[in-house]
């Protein structure tokens, strides 16, 4: 089936294009929820949710750019929606900041996408959201802060600090893995 047969079956509420929509983009979409979700059932929820809302949305899907991407742009909005807006608002201690090297190339060759997809979810939710809205996704300051009601600055500020914590985790991580060589 090809994505305009699927996307037209299911404006028309043809359930085998549902079907065929779910099943071709579940893993993918689950792969943006699980970006922004604290955990593995908070992120299938938001799948959930996201499938629902784009079979309820299709009709908006204007043919412009990727469908694909539009979709991704569904489920960062109810990832956003579900999880507490207040999240970024909250002073996050991040305690003292340890003075650490860069992490090496060849440490960072030796994590799988898995590794380093693990380490971004072990941050507080705030500096999660942001990082991967401005690092992955590519959206900037100015569009992050009007999805999530904050300022520019915070955003920023955000982004700077989940950085500062991924370059602790992966340090420490390096270490690891030199003690393990």
């Amino acid at each position: 089936m090809t994505v305009s047969t699927i996307i037209e079956g299911c404006r028309r509420g043809r359930a085998d294009c549902q079907r065929e929509l779910v099943v071709r983009y579940s893993p993918q979409l689950m792969a943006v929820a699980r970006r922004y979700a604290p955990n593995n059932a908070t992120a299938k929820d938001v799948l959930q949710d996201s499938l629902v809302r784009i079979l309820q949305k299709i009709d908006q899907y204007a043919g412009t750019g990727s469908f694909e991407g539009w979709m991704r742009r569904v489920v960062i909005s109810v990832a956003l929606k579900q999880l507490d807006r207040k999240w970024v608002r909250r002073e996050v201690s991040v305690g003292e900041q340890r003075d650490h090297q860069s992490v090496a190339p060849v440490a960072l060759d030796q994590l799988a996408t898995e590794d380093i997809m693990r380490c971004i979810s072990g941050l507080p939710d705030g500096y999660r959201q942001v990082f991967n809205l401005y690092a992955i996704e590519g959206y900037n300051h100015r569009e992050i802060a009007q999805m999530i009601g904050v300022s520019e600055s915070t955003s920023r500020s955000q982004y700077n600090r989940a950085r500062k914590s991924l370059q602790t985790i992966l340090t420490d991580l390096k270490i690891a893995l030199k003690h393990a060589e």
